[in-house]
């Protein structure tokens, strides 16, 4: 099992004099980045569904999202798998790993709640971490996503952790096509 996880004592003990920059390592510390376990669907949809709805305007319901129903079997199969970042207990991130084969795989819902984004924080960073990490370690060789034209910040932040920009036609054949994506990524690992 991956997990990652900042305690004040493990952080902040090398750190103790610089009392700014404490405070925010103090703030991540009360962050998790946990394995999906059985019983966290509802969170994950509670997440995600207003995001996609209300902040992006795209018009879905978790039940046009079958996989966050079925993380397990969807997700957690091959060399996939499924993130989400806490903080004392409330899930305010995600991250899913889709094997796709050939030693490739889908980046999917990646997702943070608003008052967790940015730099201060850093749960997407530790989020896309966590998955390439592992990806690494399960031989994954390409990691590919999608995104709609209207998530420019997603945009920024993938081409800034290395993913660079491709054409529809370069996808691989097991990519799971959303009709809502616009914009592909690929990540050589």
């Amino acid at each position: 099992m991956l997990a990652l996880s900042f305690t004040p004592n493990g952080i902040t003990r090398n750190i103790q004099h610089f009392a700014p920059l404490q405070e925010a390592v103090l703030t991540m510390s009360e962050i998790s980045i946990d394995r999906y376990t059985p019983g966290d669907e509802n969170a994950i949809v509670e997440l995600i569904v207003p995001i996609q709805r209300e902040e992006y305007g795209v018009a879905i319901t978790a039940e046009d999202q079958p996989d966050l129903l079925h993380i397990e079997s969807f997700y957690q199969v091959g060399t996939g798998d499924f993130w989400v970042a806490r903080k004392d207990g409330v899930v305010l991130g995600s991250i899913g790993l889709k094997d796709i084969g050939n030693g490739e795989a889908a980046l999917r819902k990646m997702f943070v709640a608003a008052a967790w984004r940015g730099r201060e924080f850093g749960v997407a960073s530790k989020l896309l971490e966590c998955l390439v990490e592992a990806s690494r370690a399960r031989g994954v060789r390409r990691i590919y996503l999608g995104t709609t034209a209207q998530f420019l910040a997603a945009h920024r932040f993938y081409e800034k952790h290395g993913f660079t920009l491709i054409d529809p036609q370069d996808l691989p054949t097991g990519f799971p096509l959303m009709a809502v994506d616009t914009r592909f990524y690929a990540l050589v690992v």
